[in-house]
This record gives C-alpha cells, structure tokens and sequence, in this order.
C-alpha cells in the first residue's frame, strides 16, 4: 500500500507563479499533491478550514493578510501544519519574525525544484530550513546573545546544545513522542532517549514536563 501523498497548498499573489510552482511539484514528485492555490492569507485560512494538508508555501507579500500574519494564524489554529516561506531576497528582514511566529521553513523563490521538493518533505518531518542566503540575516535579527521573545540573557545552557540537541528540542515542542522523534530523525528509539536523557542533564532536570516548561522560556528560533 502507498504512503498518502503530502497535500501542499500555495498562497501567492502571482497567478502565474501559481501554477508554474504547481505543475513543477506535481511533475517532479508522486508523493507531492497540491490540493489547491489561493492568492492571500484570508483565503489559505478559509480553504484549511474546509480541507486538510500537510504542508502550506507562503508569500511573505499578499493582500489582504501578508504570510507572516497567515504563518502565525496556521501555527495558533493547526500546529500540525508545517508552513514554509518561499519569497525574494528583498523580504529577508521578515525572517526571524516568520520563524517566530511558526513557519519552518523560510527559502528563496530562486530556488532549485529538486531542493524545493527535498525542502517540502523535511518539514513535513518536522525540520527547520532556512536559504543559506538568508542565514546571516537571521543571525544578526538575533545578534546580542539575547532571547528575541522577551529580551532577556540566554541561559547558559544555552551554549552547551549540540545541533541534534536543538533538533530534538523542537521535536519536543511540538509534542512528538520518543518514538515518533526517532522516525522522525531516522534513529533509534534507545540512542533518542539517551539523547533527551543527556537534555535533562544539560537542562538540570529531571523529567520532559520541567524541560518544557524550561524550554517554552527561550524563543524557538534559537533551536534552530
């Protein structure tokens, strides 16, 4: 039996583009199904209210409501969602406050449909990307070793996170069990718990609700 396809929707107000992006998905990929188009944010919200989908590509600019107001309100309304912003260079001062408000992803129009397609299936599996473009910005967005939600010192914890750390960190924030962190990041489920394990020690903790209450004070773009 075939894995259910992932339902993308698109938001754009570029018509063109529109269907450009969906013919290029759908062609390049089986397990990619775009279940429909809209041109603003008011609309993606009405269309996800009626149908379900797995994965939703933002514009930062749209009439109406912008995608960094839509990416907040599909986090708030379905986290399940993984939204990705696919926009110009010119819009990269919106990447920490996209990243803040839920998006998982936050790519260049530029792009190359393969990676594109890659990008699609990862953040369906709960990674975080960013275009390598876009990076440095983001770094300076956030520059100052403070956290961006309130302003205050990181903790010192902080800087003893390895990558996989992080990883795992956001997995936890989002609810994933033990077991579906290991699908999820392609390990077992044994060398997970050991790894979150090791997270209690960095954390001074002793169980996942403390971590989560610990780790709900830092801004989820540090876990990246």
């Amino acid at each position: 039996m075939k894995d259910k396809p992932i339902r993308i929707l698109l938001a754009d107000d570029q018509y063109l583009f529109l269907e450009s992006l969906k013919l290029v998905l759908e062609s390049l990929a089986e397990d990619l199904q775009v279940a429909g188009t809209v041109c603003n944010g008011e609309e993606a919200l009405e269309f996800l209210e009626k149908q379900p989908v797995d994965v939703v590509l933002l514009d930062v600019r749209m009439p109406i409501m912008d995608g960094v107001q839509t990416a907040g309100e599909i986090h708030k309304r379905w986290p399940h969602i993984a939204v990705i912003m696919l926009t110009t260079f010119e819009d990269d001062e919106y990447v920490a406050e996209a990243l803040q408000r839920g998006a998982q992803g936050y790519l260049l129009k530029n792009i190359a449909p393969h990676m594109l397609v890659s990008a699609i299936r990862a953040v369906r599996d709960g990674s975080i990307l960013i275009a390598p473009d876009l990076a440095g910005h983001l770094a300076m967005a956030l520059a100052g070793n403070r956290n961006p939600a309130t302003g205050a010192q990181l903790p010192d914890w902080y800087y003893n996170l390895t990558p996989r750390d992080k990883t795992i960190i956001t997995l936890i924030l989002k609810g994933m069990t033990n077991k579906e962190i290991a699908s999820t990041i392609h390990l077992g489920e044994q060398t997970v718990r050991n790894y979150i394990s090791a997270l209690y020690d960095k954390l001074h903790v002793s169980d996942r609700r403390e971590a989560i209450n610990i780790l709900r004070s830092i801004d989820p773009c540090w876990f990246i």
